[in-house]
């Protein structure tokens, strides 16, 4: 049995996915994704690790809870209701299970993720 170690999200050795979004999540723009999925355990319901999009702007539907901690760039994220919040480097929040909304890249985003997804 291994023993378990610390992991580090600069660690050069996690490769980066890159994506487009799917057409009908689009609000406007198309703009490429970058996840570098650091950690996932055994469950597969608890995730970290760092993404970054391009600009753009889609529609998000939260199943998942996630906190996230913004390293660079500026987005608006605006719930069902209007409610618009603007993240910049430093900040960091939390987007619950059921959230619904929007999410607009207004200059380069990335961030720090931890998701908890719970199952069905």
């Amino acid at each position: 049995m291994s023993a378990l170690s610390v992991l580090r999200f600069d660690d050069a050795r996690v490769a980066v996915e890159e994506y487009y979004l799917a057409a009908d999540k689009l609000i406007s723009g198309n703009p490429k994704q970058s996840l570098w999925q650091h950690y996932t355990d055994a469950t597969r319901q608890f995730f970290a690790g760092i993404w970054q999009s391009e600009l753009g702007k889609w529609h998000i539907r939260y199943t998942e809870e996630e906190y996230c901690q913004i390293l660079l760039g500026k987005s608006i994220i605006t719930d069902a209701d209007g409610n618009a919040v603007t993240v910049v480097a430093g900040d960091s929040l939390v987007l619950p299970r059921g959230f619904v909304g929007s999410w607009e890249v207004i200059e380069l985003t990335r961030k720090i993720y931890v998701l908890y997804e719970p199952g069905s």
